[in-house]
């Protein structure tokens, strides 16, 4: 998978992708990231990139021109996205249609925003990852790319760590444990150390459950089945503490 990334700050994106996740998939061969600098396509003594809006009014307004140029000198993969406050809302479905494909370029505004040309006859549509502004895409860039490349088929080392994870199955995650089995009095459940899968499997399906239901019931969009309501009860929350 290729991705382009077009800021006029390539440092801020440049350590994180040599980490983690990501690090290692292009370490593989797995992912090609390319950051690309529209002041590089300017001609100007300040390297513009910005001026006043039409019209007037506060802070500066990212020009068409360097990004035009920038995007069609690399020629990225499309489809290309402005990483936006007003596009289509990020989310794991988004991620896994991305996913599914070569490719994908983003473009990162900042300071008021973005001439509407780009958005209009450059890129191929918006990309939000929330309903908050940001100081420009950057950090909306990597979370898009995290959540993208962690889909592809051999970046994770484990197969089944993509399929059990929150939103997969429009559920939140079950809960985990890990060693010491009792940690300052507090106990793992006693199923999760039973052996029996078929009950381990029963109680983290209720948990996602009743984690999603109670944190983010918009996810369920429907009733519980009969099943479900079985399985809630079949393993209820433990009493509060104290």
């Amino acid at each position: 998978m290729r991705i382009d990334v077009f800021t006029i700050f390539p440092e801020y994106l440049d350590a994180p992708l040599r980490v983690s996740i990501v690090g290692r998939a292009r370490e593989s061969g797995l992912l090609d990231v390319r950051l690309h600098d529209p002041r590089a396509t300017t001609t100007d003594r300040h390297r513009s990139v910005d001026d006043e809006p039409f019209g007037g009014g506060a802070g500066m307004v990212m020009m068409p021109g360097p990004l035009f140029d920038a995007v069609e000198a690399a020629e990225p993969p499309r489809p290309l996205f402005l990483l936006s406050a007003s596009g289509r809302r990020f989310d794991h479905a988004v991620a896994a249609e991305l996913a599914a494909g070569d490719g994908f370029s983003l473009i990162c505004g900042r300071y008021e925003g973005v001439d509407q040309r780009v958005p209009d006859h450059l890129c191929d549509g918006e990309l939000s990852i929330g309903d908050f502004v940001l100081a420009g895409g950057e950090a909306a860039a990597l979370v898009v790319i995290e959540a993208v490349v962690r889909l592809r088929s051999g970046v994770l080392g484990n197969v089944a760590s993509a399929a059990e994870e929150s939103f997969t199955d429009g559920l939140l995650e079950y809960p985990q444990y890990t060693r010491p089995a009792t940690f300052r009095a507090w106990s793992v459940p006693d199923v999760l150390r039973s052996g029996d899968h078929q009950r381990i499997a029963r109680w983290r399906r209720a948990h996602a459950l009743r984690r999603t239901v109670t944190r983010r019931p918009e996810l369920l969009r429907r009733s519980l089945t009969v099943e479900e309501q079985a399985l809630l009860d079949e393993f209820p929350d433990p009493p509060a503490p104290g």
